[in-house]
């Protein structure tokens, strides 16, 4: 990395999280769905493994299981996206500027120069992030940069973005909200296994990263500690593959597609764009000390553990938030990278984030602690 490179970066400063109200074990959320698919299922209960092999322990949704019983209309569901969304989005921005453990002192929402807003599961125009803006006193000058359908790779995509713009923008302060209410998405008529899968596995999550420029007059708690800074980015987009991942938008909303060759994907295709991104930036897979999975299943952090060699370890922080969170869409990194900031890590360490998403796309950050 040279010298010149080294000066453009942004950096991590603080990342806040809201967590809706309802948090369902697996094991509930497996005896309620046999309940309501039995009849729809042929060997429903071999089916259910999914269930209970997937590592998950528990997720949280913005609704009570028991509305997943019913009937609901595209425009009833995208309603309840928009009203939870601007509502946990206010949460997660203020924690994420008030976040003691970072910070000494309350970043005041003024001081906001641009508010990157990441989703895929829900619609809204005018975009969430001007719903909060209406609640909350940011500046009317703020930038809003919305950003929507880059599914699981989203949060990673949004701090990519965030770093080109404290590039341009040295002084600045940049959010990056990622609301992802995926529970709202399911479909209770829609019998195919990718249904059944997808069931087991997203849950809703939201997040807000606080990131600065280099030149950001910015002040933090203990000058020791060391915090990401986000060297370089690389976003890569395979031909010809959008059946991998996505959704298909129908009159009763989103119905999942979720090929079951992403593992195998990440063995070949994003395992040489690891490489040649890493090759570019003069580093190895054996420089880097800590790597931040968006954990998109048990069998997407299993190939990423067989692909690059590295220590099981190395996902225990991926591990920890699909275990107890599950998959969170775009917000699910943002989960991973707190625990990075709130378990401490030495200066000079190298990180790796990598995350997936429909395209089918790769997006990766060289990190490096500070």
């Amino acid at each position: 990395m040279d010298k010149e490179k080294s000066e453009l970066m942004a950096r991590i400063v603080s990342v806040g999280l809201c967590t809706p109200p309802y948090r369902i074990s697996q094991e509930k959320t497996g005896e309620f769905i046999k309940e309501l698919f039995q009849n729809s299922f042929h060997e429903i209960e071999r089916l259910l493994k999914v269930f209970e092999n997937g590592q998950i322990k528990e997720r949280y949704f913005s609704v009570p299981l028991e509305w997943f019983s019913e009937d609901h209309t595209f425009a009833e569901k995208n309603d309840i996206f928009i009203e939870k969304a601007v509502q946990f989005g206010i949460s997660a921005i203020k924690e994420c500027l008030e976040n003691s453990t970072f910070l000494p002192e309350p970043i005041p929402f003024e001081d906001i120069d641009v508010i990157f807003y990441i989703s895929s599961s829900g619609l809204s125009t005018p975009s969430i992030e001007a719903k909060i803006m209406n609640q909350l006193p940011f500046k009317k000058t703020c930038k809003r940069i919305p950003i929507w359908g880059l599914g699981c790779a989203g949060g990673a995509s949004g701090l990519s973005r965030a770093f080109e713009y404290c590039k341009a923008f040295p002084k600045a302060k940049v959010l990056v909200l990622s609301v992802e209410l995926c529970s709202l998405t399911f479909q209770k008529n829609d019998h195919s296994k990718s249904n059944l899968v997808g069931t087991s596995l997203f849950a809703d999550g939201v997040a807000c990263a606080l990131l600065s420029g280099q030149e950001a007059d910015l002040r933090l708690n203990n000058a020791e500690i060391a915090l990401p800074k986000i060297v370089a980015t690389q976003s890569m987009l395979m031909p010809d593959s959008e059946d991998v991942m996505g959704w298909s938008i129908r009159n009763a909303g989103f119905y999942v597609i979720f090929s079951k060759d992403i593992p195998s994907i990440i063995r070949t295709w994003v395992q040489g764009n690891v490489q040649k991104f890493l090759a570019e930036e003069q580093v190895t897979m054996q420089d880097i000390k800590h790597f931040v999975a968006h954990p998109g299943g048990k069998k997407v952090l299993d190939a990423y553990v067989e692909t690059f060699g590295i220590t099981k370890e190395k996902i225990n922080n991926s591990l920890e938030i699909l275990t107890n969170y599950g998959n969170m869409s775009s917000a699910t990194i943002l989960y991973v990278l707190k625990k990075f900031l709130e378990n401490g890590t030495k200066k000079g360490d190298l990180g790796l984030a990598a995350a997936v998403g429909p395209g089918f796309s790769s997006e990766l950050l060289l990190l490096r602690w500070e």
